[in-house]
């Protein structure tokens, strides 16, 4: 009887898992930062389903509806997406499987693939209610791998099994990840019905079931933090006695000049010595040896504009990024993420953090603390002070006229500001009142280009720098602001990059600052980085965006030539952006040298740290990177990099990207032990 039991279990699971869910509607709430910011409501039939998706945070959000229709076993034969993304622009999208072909049609690319039966197509503007498809049809598969279109395959991994709530409201859930979609794996929980009951973290989860939401939140860190400390025990590269890098030119950023041959000793985390090759000195038996092979070693790079994640850490490590500003981010997270990397059990880059805050409205970014009121304002400022926070970062929703007493109690408390130009400030307005650099450059462009009633807490914000092809920066209006930067001694954290992915995205173009790296990452991400961003209604469109991001390049060059100190930063979190954001320097006119300068040695003395960091100097920690080439001839070195220390650690960028499932760049250098 048990084995009959036993059997009838077994084809009651197949049978939920093979067939396409019975008639039913799925709601779910979107949450960040625990407030509601969407829906996903699901009309599931026993052939097809109807997905309405909307979010709307931080001004933004996509839109998205949804009509799928099911074979007998639950693969999708037709898919049709109609909405918009991430800032408006619009989505139509189509994948149909008919005996023998896959075809499709999105904002990436167009095509159609052989397909005897049925395959699954993994979307390019879908809702995150796929991910309860992907998981359907994963379980049934071998090895639980399948191929999808356009190319590539999806992975399922269960990783653990959870219970929420207690007694009758108990639900039983599993936790699968899925890889192959993006640059780092997806989550979702699933009840014993075998459907999606939230995504990782909660982000999506069951209307009815929000106050569950911390519970996510804590798991999600949990298999975060057990998925990065494995990373960590992988990668990390720690050496007992001294290290010898030879043959290598070095980077100097205080003459902006690579060097002749030399070799840098480090011992635990110091240089302790930097000669030139083949002087006195001599490995020791025992002593690590790192062959150079005649690259150049340059100071860690630095991202003065990122919102770090588990993931971020490993993707900036590859880059040669050894220091990052943390613009904003979930606070508790953040802090938690510090005491792990500081005990040496995570692998990441040395982190300053600044603090968001952000005021109440229709349009409010869910990070950090949002205030309601002034006295509320200036508690969230002696909360960060209390907690080691450097600067404190004010958003667009933020009361322009909290600004200058926020700005004075910060100052009192030891802290810095920084921060967008809140809606219906100006440049000049926040300098005034206190900030010590700008977030990025469309942020100061638009003081220029806007009329101050009009609102940038709105996709205007984007959108409104096609204007910026007609902005005089001759203009006093202009002017003005640059003097007021330099008197004040104010800086800006410019993510020149981002503003060229957003303003050039076309649907379907590999934009040239992707083109190095994209064919070398999962399907999911070389079709996200192909759509729209921006709406082209028309040739001209396109050619104002184009003219307006020349523009950006040229207020590049002004503001350095000027003597206003440049930050650069990506507002991003994959190490490619920080390198391309160097290359967008150099293309505004900006020499090779002077870029790198300000991503190592400039960044180091804005934190006040260039005693300890910032050049490759003896006594100095140990924080810097190894590139095939002379990135000072061509700034597009960077992308060859061998091998990054922080603080005496060392990682191999070949090993991270195959670690993340990314075809590496360049091989690790040779590593002997002296005798």
């Amino acid at each position: 009887m048990r084995f009959r039991a036993g059997l009838l279990a077994g084809a009651v699971t197949a049978l939920l898992l093979s067939s396409p869910a019975q008639a039913e509607i799925q709601k779910f709430t979107v949450i960040a930062n625990g407030e509601k910011v969407g829906h996903l409501t699901a009309d599931v039939q026993a052939r097809s389903a109807s997905v309405d998706y909307a979010v709307s945070n931080n001004g933004r959000g996509p839109k998205a509806k949804e009509q799928v229709v099911f074979d007998g076993a639950g693969m999708p034969v037709t898919w049709t997406i109609e909405g918009s993304s991430l800032f408006g622009s619009p989505v139509s999208e189509r994948f149909a499987w008919t005996p023998g072909t896959a075809e499709w049609t999105s904002q990436a690319d167009k095509g159609a693939i052989p397909a005897a039966k049925p395959l699954l197509y993994v979307g390019n503007d879908v809702s995150p209610w796929m991910l309860n498809v992907y998981v359907k049809q994963l379980l049934k598969a071998p090895n639980r791998t399948l191929p999808v279109a356009p190319a590539g395959s999806l992975r399922l991994t269960e990783v653990r099994k959870i219970t929420l709530g207690e007694g009758k409201a108990a639900v039983p859930l599993t936790v699968y990840e899925i890889s192959g979609i993006d640059l780092a794996p997806d989550y979702v929980l699933v009840d014993a019905k075998g459907e999606m009951f939230a995504t990782g973290g909660g982000g999506v989860i069951r209307e009815g079931y929000e106050a569950h939401y911390p519970r996510l939140q804590e798991l999600a860190r949990e298999i975060a933090v057990a998925r990065a400390e494995a990373a960590q025990k992988k990668l990390a590269h720690r050496f007992d006695g001294p290290i010898r890098i030879r043959n290598v030119r070095i980077y100097d950023p205080h003459t902006m000049t690579v060097g002749a041959p030399s070799s840098v000793v480090v011992f635990r985390d110091r240089i302790t010595l930097v000669e030139p090759e083949g002087g006195a000195g001599a490995p020791q038996p025992g002593d690590t040896v790192i062959d150079g092979q005649g690259g150049t070693l340059v100071p860690g790079l630095h991202d003065m504009h990122s919102h770090t994640s588990f993931s971020s850490n490993l993707f900036n490590l590859a880059a040669g990024v050894t220091a990052t500003r943390d613009q904003g981010n979930d606070n508790e997270e953040l802090l938690h993420m510090l005491t792990e990397l500081q005990a040496g059990r995570l692998a990441g880059p040395r982190i300053v953090r600044n603090g968001f805050l952000e005021g109440r409205s229709p349009y409010s970014a869910r990070h950090g603390f949002i205030a309601d009121s002034l006295d509320e304002a200036l508690k969230d400022v002696r909360w960060y002070a209390e907690h080691g926070y450097w600067q404190v970062k004010l958003y667009n929703s933020f009361n322009p006229d909290w600004i200058a007493p926020v700005a004075a109690e910060a100052k009192r408390l030891g802290m810095g500001v920084t921060g967008h130009v809140p809606a219906f400030s100006s440049p000049d307005k926040v300098i005034m009142a206190g900030y010590d650099d700008i977030a990025h450059i469309n942020q100061l462009m638009l003081g220029w280009i806007l009329d101050p009633k009009e609102d940038t807490r709105t996709p205007l914000r984007l959108t409104g720098m096609a204007r910026g092809k007609d902005l005089d920066l001759r203009s006093e209006r202009v002017q003005a602001t640059v003097r007021l930067m330099k008197e004040r001694k104010v800086a800006l954290d410019t993510t020149a990059m981002i503003l060229e992915r957003l303003m050039l995205s076309r649907s379907g173009q590999v934009q040239a600052g992707d083109a190095p790296y994209l064919d070398h990452v999962p399907i999911g991400y070389q079709r996200y980085r192909k759509r729209n961003f921006v709406t082209i209604n028309s040739p001209q469109d396109d050619a104002d965006y184009q003219a307006g991001f020349r523009k950006v390049l040229e207020v590049l060059k002004m503001l350095d030539d000027a003597g206003v100190q440049l930050l650069p930063g990506t507002d991003d979190g994959t190490g490619f952006s920080n390198l391309r954001e160097l290359e967008v320097y150099v293309m505004a006119g900006i020499s090779p040298g002077k870029a790198l300068r300000l991503s190592t040695l400039d960044a180091e003395r804005y934190f006040g740290r260039d005693r300890e960091l910032g050049s490759i100097e003896r006594g100095k920690l140990a924080d810097f990177f190894l590139v095939e080439g002379d990135p000072t001839a061509d700034i597009r070195a960077v992308r060859r990099n061998r091998m990054t220390m922080v603080g005496g650690v060392a990682y191999y960028p070949a090993e991270i990207y195959e670690h993340l499932a990314i075809k590496p760049f360049a091989a690790k250098p040779p590593v002997t032990v002296a005798k």
